[in-house]
């Protein structure tokens, strides 16, 4: 196991996010030790708001040791005003071979739980069984936009291996719970040459899937074809899920006209 940098302090915890099928977020961690080499947005702007000044330095997470405690505070003030809580959307809950960060998050999820407030969770980690002894009105969720492992290795290079990430989604799947993906950043075929069906096929039991297309990438914009590629997978991937029953959600602009 890995452990965490050091320790930080904030002085608030939940707050209304503006992601666009989001509603209320927590980020008790700061960095990501997943160090995704495709443009990430939380790291984008961590560095320019100067929170971080270097990937270096984003890699090597801090964890907020007073999270219990603003949770403590901060649930009876927000808790009617909220649908849901997401883990997390500038950091990850269940980072890989952390068990300090998964610890917390668990005590943070029951907590949250406990005032009966529905939890959201993705990851490119471990999603833990024990998830399952938690609230059923849960969503677990991984990040997956490929089955290639050595691509996976090169643009995720901390993450969890691809068949493990599935194998714990599908644990928690048929313990009863709400399982989800998020394909996004989903690659152009200049970055790699894959088939989305099969990748369908492989989280074919899940509950939602969401897709969305890579931005702020120049090799993506490079791929001239690019917009109806999207709108192609895109249609794809609602073809697919209306065919299985799944959820779907389409982000917003990978779907594009003229």
């Amino acid at each position: 196991m890995k452990t965490v940098k050091g320790y930080i302090q904030r002085k608030s915890m939940l707050y209304l996010t503006g992601v666009e099928y989001g509603d209320y977020t927590m980020n008790h961690v700061q960095g990501c030790a997943h160090g995704c080499m495709y443009p990430c947005y939380a790291y984008m702007m961590k560095k320019r708001f100067g929170q971080v000044n270097s990937y270096e330095e984003w890699v090597e997470p801090y964890l907020v040791s007073n999270t219990l405690e603003l949770l403590d505070a901060e649930i009876p003030r927000l808790k009617s005003k909220i649908k849901s809580v997401q883990l997390c959307f500038s950091t990850d809950p269940f980072m890989y071979e952390y068990d300090e960060i998964c610890k917390m998050s668990i005590a943070a999820i029951r907590k949250l739980n406990a005032a009966g407030v529905k939890c959201v969770v993705l990851t490119k980690g471990i999603l833990p069984e024990q998830l399952s002894e938690l609230s059923d009105e849960n969503e677990y969720g991984i990040t997956l936009v490929t089955l290639n492992e050595e691509y996976r290795s090169k643009i995720e290079p901390g993450a969890a291996p691809i068949q493990e990430r599935i194998a714990a989604l599908r644990r928690l799947h048929d313990l009863g719970c709400r399982t989800w993906v998020s394909m996004e950043p989903y690659p152009t075929p200049n970055l790699i040459e894959q088939e989305l069906d099969e990748i369908l096929e492989e989280i074919s039991f899940v509950d939602k899937i969401i897709f969305g297309r890579t931005n702020y990438s120049k090799e993506v914009t490079a791929y001239k074809t690019h917009r109806d590629y999207y709108n192609q997978k895109a249609q794809e991937v609602i073809d697919f899920c209306e065919s299985r029953g799944i959820q779907y959600y389409i982000k917003a602009k990978t779907v594009t006209e003229g």
